[in-house]
């Protein structure tokens, strides 16, 4: 396969209700597939008033420096009503000592004007954005540098202080908001491109630049970031790198623990690991970075990242089809009349075999971006249906619905909807069920129920959003009690004291 011909393809469906446009007849160039999508009717606009869809959310950049409008206010909503996770779920707080007035005293000289301790201010840093945890922190640090994030780290090792990381605060599972007073470490002022290099496509910046800042600023540079989520407004990249955050580009691109190329690490102790390299091989003893890959912030706190960016291609398209469920595939490449021919071609086909009744196709920037919104937003606009129970699981591709359609029959009128979306092209299932308000009987029908499942078809509870608080206690339905117990084993030897977002990721040592 010539490089011209390389494409890329991204699967993403739901079984969200949508307005369909009709496609009559087979043979149409793209170009008449696209002029589909500029038929709006009343019923569609209604549609995207409901959705909110932006047109565009342009970033705040100055310079290099991608601190980016949700750098410093995790979410808009208010968390007064919301129930203390403690409470929710009967834990009990760790022996960890309570910040007293000389901690303030040494962090307000440490990093002067960055310490938070307004009640107010802290309460949108308290609560996770779909409302469903909250903590009771009493101070947020933010810090700018490693150097800084060290002595913090030092510091709270030696007093016993429990320290909770937090990115975005984007989180789905309860991993980024404290359960109890761990002091809140925010990585939204680190937020500098440190070096790019336009041959190898290789970006270091540090941890708390935003997403699609970071996409921004590279495709003023013909290239793109190889993560794509529908919380890139708002979510920081050492936060995507803490969780392996799948997102919508990881059928062409790879995961993140083949991206990312180095990290640098401040260790529970102060240690600051460097191991920010910037070269595709290098084969010089154990692999440390995958050690914090996917680990969010239990064996230390990502400062800054290097990742491989791909080249942005040169042309995009996008099809929205429909039958039984609605389906978004995109393909990119670098030959536009290439990749124009076999997309005809594929919707022809599905077309001609009944696989697929109604869709659009669009190449401008603007409506794919519109296309996109729909399936971006669905966990958005499932927030304004109720309480929300989210289970984020991979699965066999033939099982991928089974799921969904024995959760909807097991729960009944229990719950209010169950929808299923996610990714097809990787198997990774979104199962969402929607409740009027938060309820205790019906989270235990679920669970473990959605969990059992998912091991009887030898899945993976934790496809892309981490285990975090919330499924902590069934990690033994995706992993053998030896694999378990080597990973307590590793959180004891980097953190012994267990200073480092404690109450996440791996059930308490025996």
């Amino acid at each position: 396969m010539t490089v011209s011909s390389l494409v890329q393809l991204r699967l993403v469906w739901c079984c969200w209700t949508l307005p369909r446009w009709q496609m009559n007849g087979h043979k149409r160039s793209l170009a008449v597939w696209t002029s589909a999508t500029a038929k709006w009717t009343l019923k569609q606009k209604k549609l995207a008033e409901l959705y909110r869809i932006p047109v565009s959310r342009p970033p705040i950049l100055s310079g290099t420096s991608l601190l980016g409008k949700g750098a410093l206010s995790t979410t808009s909503i208010s968390p007064k009503e919301v129930m203390l996770t403690s409470e929710r779920y009967g834990v009990q707080r760790l022996p960890f000592s309570h910040v007293s007035d000389s901690d303030l005293a040494f962090f307000e000289h440490l990093i002067p004007g960055r310490v938070i301790t307004d009640p107010d201010e802290l309460r949108l840093f308290n609560v996770d954005w779909l409302q469903s945890v909250r903590g009771c922190s009493t101070m947020l640090l933010r810090p700018r540098t490693a150097a800084e994030v060290s002595e913090i780290l030092r510091y709270c090792n030696k007093r016993n202080l429990a320290v909770n990381p937090q990115g975005g605060n984007t989180g789905l599972v309860g991993g980024s908001v404290p359960v109890f007073d761990e002091i809140i470490l925010s990585t939204a002022l680190m937020n500098q491109v440190i070096s790019f290099n336009s041959v190898s496509g290789i970006l270091v910046c540090q941890a708390g630049c935003i997403l699609e800042n970071l996409n921004t600023y590279l495709e003023e540079l013909d290239f793109i970031m190889p993560l794509d989520l529908g919380a890139k407004g708002s979510c920081h990249i050492g936060g995507n790198v803490a969780t392996n955050a799948g997102g919508l580009r990881l059928l062409r691109y790879g995961s993140l623990r083949g991206t990312v190329l180095g990290l640098e690490v401040v260790l529970a102790d102060g240690s600051i690991l460097n191991c920010l390299a910037s070269l595709r091989k290098d084969n010089t003893g154990y692999d440390l970075k995958q050690l914090f890959i996917g680990s969010e912030g239990t064996l230390g706190v990502i400062t800054a990242v290097s990742i491989l960016c791909p080249r942005k291609p040169k042309s995009v398209n996008l099809a929205f089809l429909g039958s039984p469920f609605y389906i978004l595939i995109e393909t990119s490449g670098s030959n536009s009349a290439h990749d124009e021919e076999k997309l005809n071609n594929f919707l022809e086909h599905v077309m001609a075999s009944g696989l697929v009744t109604d869709g659009t196709v669009a190449t401008e920037d603007k409506k794919i971006k519109i296309l996109w919104s729909l399936r971006e937003r669905i966990t958005e606009a499932l927030t304004h249906d109720g309480c929300v129970y989210k289970y984020d699981i991979s699965l066999p591709v033939e099982r991928l619905y089974d799921l969904v359609i024995d959760t909807r029959a097991r729960l009944g009128k229990t719950a209010k909807n169950v929808v299923g979306y996610g990714h097809l092209g990787d198997g990774n299932l979104h199962l969402n069920i929607t409740a009027e308000s938060y309820s205790h009987s019906l989270l235990n029908a679920i669970e473990p129920f959605v969990y059992k499942w998912t091991a009887q078809y030898n899945g993976s509870i934790s496809a892309e959003h981490g285990l975090g608080f919330k499924k902590k206690h069934y990690i033994q339905y995706s992993k053998p009690q030896e694999a378990v117990l080597l990973m307590q084993q590793v959180k004891a030897m980097l953190d012994p004291k267990g200073i480092l977002n404690p109450y996440k990721t791996l059930p308490a040592s025996s």
